[in-house]
This record gives C-alpha cells, sequence and structure tokens, in this order.
C-alpha cells in the first residue's frame, strides 16, 4: 500500500516567492508602459506632439509675464515675421543635414545675397526693368554659393564643416567690400510694396515661408529626391550601391540651401529695407538649433519640416518673450544654449533606445 508523500514548504519561502513575482510582473508593467512612452516619442507624432506643448507652455509664460503686450495681434504677426526669415533659411538646412552634412556658411550667404541685390547697378537695372532683377541676383548669389560649396565637399573631397567655414569667412569678407561696410538703401517703391503687403490681414513674408515649407515638406517627404537624401544621410555607400550618384546629390543639396539663403535675403531686405554685410548674423546657429530642436538627427538620415518650423517658432516666440520682459541677449543666448544640449541629449537618448530595441 504505497504513502501520499507530502513535502513541507516554508510559509517564508513560499511568501518570498510570491512578492518576488509581483515585483517581476509590476516591473515588466511598468517596462512596457515606460517603453510604450517612449516608442511614441521616438514616432513623429509623438515628436510634434513635444513640440507643441513647449510652444504652448512658453506662449502661456508670456501671456503671464508680458500680458497684453505679447498677446496682442501685432505682436504675434512680429514673432511670424521674424521667424519667417530664419525659417526659410532652416527649411534648407534641415535638407543638408537630413543628407549627412552641415553648413555654416548660410549666414555669410544671406549677408552677401542682400548686398549683392541692392547694389547700384542691380537696383539701376530693375528701375529700367522690374523689381523682379533683384529677386533674380539674390537666388543666383545664393545658388552659387551653395554649388561651390556642394563641389567643394562632394568632389573636393573636404569635410563640410570645413568647407562652409571657409564660404563663411569669403561670403562675409566679399559682402562688406562690395557695399564698402555701409548700409545700402532700398530705393524701388514697387519692390517694398509688394513683399511689405499682406494679404488677408497676413504679412506676404509669412505667405512666403509658409509656401518654402509646404514645398519643403512635399520634397522631402512625397519625392524620389527627399527619399534619396534620407538614403545618403543614413548610409552615403549603401545609398551608392543602391545606385544613387551621392556627389550629384550633394551638390544639389548645398545648391537648395542656397536658394533658400537666397529667398531670406529678399524676406529680410524688404523688412529693413537695406542690404548690409552685418545681415544674416549668427543665422547658422539659429538654423542648427531650429532643425536640432524640431528632431532632425545630426548625425543624418533623419529629417522634419514640420519640426524645423516647430523649432523655428519656438526660438522666435522665447526671444520675444525674453525682450518683453527686458532680459538682455545674453540670457537670451544662455537659455538657447541649454535648449539645444537638452535637445540632443534626448535625441541620443531616443536613438539608443531605439537600436536596443
Amino acid at each position: 500500500m504505497s504513502k501520499d508523500t507530502h513535502v513541507d514548504v516554508p510559509h517564508n519561502t513560499v511568501g518570498a516567492t510570491g512578492e518576488s513575482g509581483r515585483v517581476e510582473a509590476e516591473g515588466a508593467r511598468a517596462g512596457e508602459s515606460s517603453g510604450g512612452a517612449m516608442a511614441v516619442l521616438r514616432t513623429s507624432a509623438g515628436r510634434n506632439l513635444g513640440l507643441v506643448v513647449a510652444l504652448v507652455v512658453i506662449c502661456v509664460v508670456g501671456t503671464v509675464t508680458a500680458g497684453e503686450r505679447f498677446a496682442d495681434v501685432d505682436n504675434v504677426l512680429t514673432i511670424l515675421k521674424l521667424a519667417s526669415v530664419i525659417g526659410v533659411v532652416s527649411i534648407g538646412m534641415t535638407f543638408v543635414i537630413t543628407g549627412g552634412g552641415i553648413d555654416l556658411s548660410v549666414g555669410a550667404i544671406v549677408a552677401l545675397s542682400s548686398v549683392w541685390c541692392t547694389t547700384l547697378a542691380t537696383q539701376t537695372m530693375a528701375e529700367d526693368t522690374h523689381w523682379i532683377v533683384m529677386v533674380l541676383a539674390a537666388l543666383a548669389v545664393g545658388a552659387g554659393c551653395g554649388l561651390v560649396n556642394g563641389v567643394l565637399i562632394a568632389y573636393g573631397n573636404i569635410v563640410s564643416f570645413i568647407a562652409t567655414l571657409a564660404m563663411l569667412a569669403s561670403a562675409r569678407g566679399l559682402a562688406e567690400l562690395m557695399s564698402d561696410r555701409k548700409t545700402q538703401i532700398v530705393r524701388i517703391e514697387s519692390f517694398k510694396d509688394f513683399f511689405g503687403a499682406e494679404v488677408l490681414g497676413i504679412p506676404v513674408l509669412v505667405i512666403i515661408f509658409a509656401v518654402v515649407a509646404a514645398a519643403g515638406w512635399v520634397l522631402l517627404n512625397r519625392t524620389t529626391f527627399g527619399r534619396r537624401t534620407l538614403a545618403v544621410g543614413g548610409n552615403p555607400e549603401a545609398a551608392r550601391l543602391a545606385g544613387i550618384n551621392v556627389k550629384q546629390h550633394t551638390v544639389m543639396l548645398y545648391v537648395l540651401v542656397g536658394v533658400c539663403c537666397g529667398i531670406a535675403a529678399i524676406m529680410l531686405i524688404s523688412r529693413t529695407t537695406t542690404g548690409s554685410s552685418t545681415h544674416g548674423n549668427l543665422y547658422e546657429l539659429d538654423a542648427i538649433a531650429a532643425v536640432v530642436i524640431g528632431g532632425t538627427l545630426l548625425s543624418g538620415g533623419r529629417g522634419t519640416i514640420v519640426g524645423t518650423v516647430f523649432g523655428v517658432l519656438i526660438f522666435t516666440t522665447l526671444g520675444n518673450v525674453f525682450t518683453l520682459n527686458n532680459q538682455d541677449t545674453s540670457t537670451q543666448a544662455v537659455a538657447k544654449g541649454l535648449i539645444i544640449v537638452v535637445a540632443v541629449l534626448l535625441q541620443q537618448r531616443l536613438a539608443s533606445r531605439s537600436n536596443t530595441a
């Protein structure tokens, strides 16, 4: 006759096992929740939502600290007009950084374009024909500078940082020589009337920015050019093996940002009614900051036009809040630097989570 065997398990062991299982289950649920939140942040919608929240917070702070001065319609239009000029440059910078490069010369190209298209010779030609001559001159100068950058980088095998740094010095110096370091006044009234006008209460400058942003979004997300830009920025060698002419595409990217600088120069001239070698000062830093804040990877391979637009609005609105509260430019620079560092750290964190997922 067999006897049933019975093993006594200590109550404390059972309790420990149950407690351990409960902790592990809660840890797994927390990990899943955290992983889900990080997964959302890695999506374009999640990143844009974060930018919207940041912009709203800045607007709330501006309303609380500056009151009606910040919420006034004229102040909002001022913010949009200020954002429009650097915004157009940032759209071009988005393409270059997405393609794995960088352009430190955008501010100097804006200055050179503004000086070139406001010279006495150019304005005289515009008076004899049409103010569109000034626009074409600015676009040609911007595209030409971008072409030089692209050729040096793609075919001269010069690092983009060095090539564009050289262009920064050269373009700024040439602008100073052409203008003799003097401010050139725009005398073409039809030019000022056109770009200073409003359509349904919206300044033409803001409309130009919106058109450039929309065109940039379509170009990056709905065309072969955009897909090739992502491929080149992600892995140039793989893109080359896939049949993409990487060198030619790189040149086109720098020509594109040069054209954007030409457009920005026209917008800046219309806002200030002057052409000057000091125009576009530190635009390269502002553009890179807006692009990074927007979610475009500095290492290339991922870019977002919508994020860049929000990045520009965030920085411009933040600067406006500081100005209304009588904060000096040094404080603004410190705040901008901190925001850039936080954005890059967040990018690295999200990228590492994505690689280990």
